[in-house]
């Protein structure tokens, strides 16, 4: 079964459209971003949550004890790793939390995707690559420089309801959508709707992938 996460959700409305459409995944943002959230703001959204949807928290360089402690105290359930954070940190990281951890690439060949790959994280997310931000530019990058991998991978970068459909013939792991689930910057739950819907119906073999 293909996943799908919707990111950046920021507010009480977003947290009732996921229980709704029931997304695979949520994320929280505490990255420097429009979307970015508090910890206190994430804890409140994460309460109103269902519980059959896992929250995954977005992190840039982030100290890990601070990582950990929005782990211990149930904010999220998964960590992604989306800044410069090495073989080092993520092992350290490894040792305050039980959770899965996701390690960002925002991808630029096949051989970096390859060396992020033998680094302790369980899943990997392919996103693109901008020099001057880390993510959430709303572009798309070039499938063909996706490897054969043994993790499993979430594609990640300007997927919307007009090419996710490509994305899901790459067979991820999942795809996270963040901009093309929004309309003049928030979350639309039009969007969010027909998104679940292709992916679930994809997998189902209802729809095809084109």
């Amino acid at each position: 079964m293909t996943r799908i996460k919707i990111c950046g959700m920021t507010c009480e409305q977003d947290i009732s459209v996921a229980n709704r459409f029931r997304p695979d995944y949520v994320g929280f943002v505490f990255a420097q971003s429009r979307r970015r959230v508090t910890p206190e703001t994430a804890w409140k959204l994460k309460s109103l949550l269902s519980p059959e949807i896992p929250a995954v928290g977005v992190f840039v360089n982030e100290p890990v004890p601070s990582v950990a402690r929005l782990v211990s105290d149930r904010v999220i359930d998964l960590v992604q790793l989306h800044g410069d954070e090495d073989e080092d940190y993520i092992r350290r990281l490894r040792r305050e939390v039980s959770c899965p951890v996701i390690l960002a690439v925002r991808v630029r060949s096949a051989r970096q995707v390859l060396a992020a790959e033998k680094l302790p994280c369980d899943l990997l997310l392919l996103d693109s690559f901008r020099k001057d931000r880390y993510g959430g530019s709303g572009e798309r990058f070039d499938y063909s420089l996706i490897p054969p991998l043994k993790k499993p991978f979430f594609l990640a970068g300007g997927i919307g309801e007009q090419n996710i459909r490509d994305a899901l013939r790459c067979h991820p792991y999942g795809v996270d959508v963040s901009s093309g689930a929004e309309t003049d910057g928030r979350k639309d739950a039009g969007k969010i709707e027909r998104l679940v819907e292709i992916v679930r119906r994809c997998d189902m073999g209802k729809e095809g992938y084109r």
